[in-house]
């Protein structure tokens, strides 16, 4: 199999027919297969199976029964699940006609880059299909951000927003993938660097079915720009920042009642600990819950090494009053510098341990020819 083209789908049985025949007809001849992934609440992965058995291109559906990540974690698993040399993305609206296809699969198939992306800022391609000004400022908007914050890795990329390319699988790394936005390609090509090369792409109105695009996509791209140059830690500094303040005003407080400072400085620990798992929870890391360890084990993990952390912290703490003989507001101070320190720790065992994506368990995948 030379070529799998992965197909997102969400609750959008309107578009499989005619985008399966006009796929078959478009890369009739090729050696490629069809892969639905599927997270739809109505009829869709049914329509897929009637509609693969009356095809003779090979259509297979893997249907999430609890999607995690969204749009780019359905890609994830379409390339997990790949038979294909070379994946194709395009999404189920029928926006990117299929009859581009064979411009970028010949493209892929007869050349040494990573990635061919279908473009609308190259010669040749259009942006007309997009329904409204709004979303066609947001699109030159966000790739205009992304090629300033990334300008070497997408020095090649005209479109890094595209929803329309090919990439070769050897050449992705899919551990370092962290799809937690709905722009694949942007995260494909910020977190490797890969060799690009673009073929023009026009863009259709949309099928049957109404559009995911809204006011919440745009903070989703946002978000994933920021997230991937500087990762989640601006969001956890501030939550840390809010706990470390909070931690010193409890321990101020409570010294100022005449609690010893060790006694102070446990109580503060206790409160900030807890309030800064249940603020990462709602707001930080509220897109990873679904596909990482269960809320109790987060829970423990969390809490525990935060109690580890803090335990060592109280302990270097009273080290540094008692020994260097250090009293007035200066354990308050040390207090400060030893958070900082403690922050650093928590936001790389967060990352790597509490909410570490382990792979789907919930996947039934069905074959069909």
């Amino acid at each position: 199999m030379d070529v799998t083209i992965i197909v997102p789908t969400f609750n959008e049985s309107l578009n499989v027919e005619e985008l399966v025949t006009r796929t078959e007809k478009a890369v009739a001849g090729r050696s490629v297969e069809i892969v639905f992934v599927d997270d739809s609440t109505d009829d869709t992965p049914q329509v897929i199976e009637q509609v693969a058995a009356r095809h003779s291109v090979p259509v297979r559906l893997i249907h999430r029964t609890v999607p995690v990540d969204g749009l780019g974690g359905a890609v994830m698993e379409g390339f997990r699940g790949a038979h294909g040399t070379w994946a194709v993305v395009r999404y189920s609206d029928l926006q990117h006609p299929p009859e581009m296809l064979p411009g970028l699969i010949d493209k892929a198939l007869g050349g040494d880059a990573d990635v061919v992306a279908g473009s609308r800022f190259v010669e040749g391609g259009s942006a007309e299909g997009l329904s409204d000004g709004v979303r066609v400022f947001f699109s030159h908007f966000g790739n205009g951000i992304a090629k300033l914050l990334f300008p070497r890795k997408l020095a090649k990329s005209t479109d890094p927003m595209s929803g329309f390319f090919a990439v070769r699988l050897a050449a992705l790394d899919l551990s370092l993938l962290k799809p937690r936005g709905f722009k694949i390609l942007l995260e494909i090509l910020c977190r490797k660097q890969m060799t690009v090369e673009e073929v023009p792409a026009t863009l259709a109105p949309r099928g049957g079915g109404e559009s995911k695009a809204d006011i919440k996509q745009v903070g989703r791209m946002t978000r994933q720009i920021i997230e991937l140059r500087l990762g989640r830690m601006p969001g956890f500094a501030i939550i840390g920042g809010i706990g470390g303040v909070a931690n010193i005003v409890i321990m101020w407080a409570l010294q100022k009642y005449g609690v010893h400072y060790l006694q102070a400085a446990i109580v503060a620990a206790v409160v900030t600990i807890i309030g800064n798992f249940v603020a990462q929870e709602l707001t930080l890391y509220h897109d990873l819950r679904a596909g990482a360890r269960k809320l109790w084990s987060r829970f423990v993990h969390s809490v525990g090494f935060n109690v580890v952390e803090s335990a060592v912290r109280t302990f270097v703490l009273w080290a540094i009053v008692e020994l260097l003989h250090v009293h007035g507001e200066w354990p308050v101070f040390w207090q400060a510098v030893l958070l900082v320190v403690g922050f650093l720790l928590r936001y790389t065992y967060h990352e790597r341990v509490v909410y570490k994506q382990l792979a789907g368990e919930t996947l039934d995948e069905t074959a069909s020819v």
